[in-house]
């Protein structure tokens, strides 16, 4: 009897395995580029860790307004297109030159984002590496079928358009100042 209970509970486990394999939602997604510029680091964070003109080198951007509520600090962007985002400030460290923020709201196709934007010194004299780090998940938490545009390859999609055409901005103000 308790070998036909052993096994009973062994086919059992093993039936369950490949259902709870598929029922473990999105994975977390994480884009990060980096761009070098020929400008000094300073002046670089000093355009970066400005987190209420944040338009001055991040392009789509139509207006940008920023609001403290307490200690914490957010802002409002607003994008050409007709989107936007509403971002809480987590940190500005400028000792380690890093800018710390989270998306609280908005229309982006995804959820639970985080983001740190690092400023550091270049390989060569007089350059700047800019590290732009996002973590998040897909805009659909459930399991598939996904809708269409709220899976994974269109909130990586999402954020990489952002940040390369960000970055280049960036390097295009800081080298031009």
């Amino acid at each position: 009897m308790k070998k036909i209970f052993a096994l009973l509970a062994l086919a059992l486990s093993v039936s369950l395995v490949p259902l709870t394999a598929a029922a473990h939602g999105p994975s977390p997604q994480k884009v990060e580029k980096t761009v070098t510029i020929k400008a000094d680091p300073a002046k670089v964070w000093a355009i970066v860790k400005d987190f209420g003109n944040v338009q001055k080198w991040l392009p789509g951007i139509a207006s940008n307004k920023v609001e403290k509520k307490g200690d914490d600090t957010f802002r409002l962007l607003t994008f050409k297109d007709g989107g936007h985002v509403y971002e809480k400030l987590r940190s500005i460290d400028d000792g380690s030159m890093k800018v710390k923020y989270e998306i609280d709201s908005g229309t982006l196709p995804l959820t639970d984002y985080y983001s740190i934007i690092t400023v550091a010194k270049g390989a060569k004299p007089g350059e700047t590496t800019v590290t732009w780090l996002g973590r998040f998940y897909r805009l659909y938490k459930l399991n598939p079928p996904i809708p269409a545009g709220q899976d994974d390859e269109t909130a990586i999609k999402a954020v990489s358009d952002i940040y390369d055409a960000g970055l280049a901005n960036l390097q295009k103000v800081a080298e031009a100042k």
